[in-house]
């Protein structure tokens, strides 16, 4: 497994790969396969680009992607401590292979490296399996946001984590 920044030239292949998992996990997303479909191919492109206040790494087997995760930072001068863990998947045949632990330790390594203090994230209240990995990696809940997305009419809650990575 390589686990690598994402670079512009990725975006083909990271636009199909997100829409397969808008696609594949409605429930676990914000963003929607049908408005993300919609997407010209330059829009991938520019989150993928390097001025972008969005940091995407892709893990790869043989090649092929098999996982990715992201990290807002944000840039209100308040805000500026802390960042956003988005865009957690991993491909449905590479699960139980630490590919998602591996991710999640990929962002706190940046993290840490580029001096945030705070990451906060939220996650679909059911999903338990991506409950217990954000715990294992040191995150804490701080509430659920109840009725947080709704996917054909059906209601999901989204927990909302933090890990503080510096004392303030």
């Amino acid at each position: 497994m390589e686990i690598r920044r994402l670079e512009v030239s990725d975006a083909p292949v990271y636009q199909a790969f997100r829409l397969r998992g808008l696609r594949e996990h409605a429930d676990a997303f914000t963003s929607s396969f049908e408005e993300v479909s919609l997407q010209a191919l330059a829009d991938a492109t520019r989150r993928l680009a390097a001025t972008s206040n969005e940091k995407l790494w892709g893990a790869f087997v043989d090649g092929e992607m098999a996982g990715m995760v992201g990290l807002n930072h944000e840039t209100r001068l308040k805000n500026r401590h802390k960042a956003t863990l988005v865009s957690m998947y991993v491909a449905s045949e590479f699960t139980g292979r630490g590919i998602a632990r591996a991710l999640v330790a990929t962002v706190l390594q940046d993290a840490r490296a580029s001096g945030l203090e705070l990451l906060v994230l939220t996650v679909t209240d059911s999903n338990r399996q991506a409950l217990a990995l954000y715990e294992k990696a040191g995150f804490s809940s701080f509430g659920t946001e109840p009725d947080a997305i709704r996917v054909n009419g059906i209601s999901f809650g989204k927990t909302h984590m933090y890990l503080q990575l510096k004392t303030p």
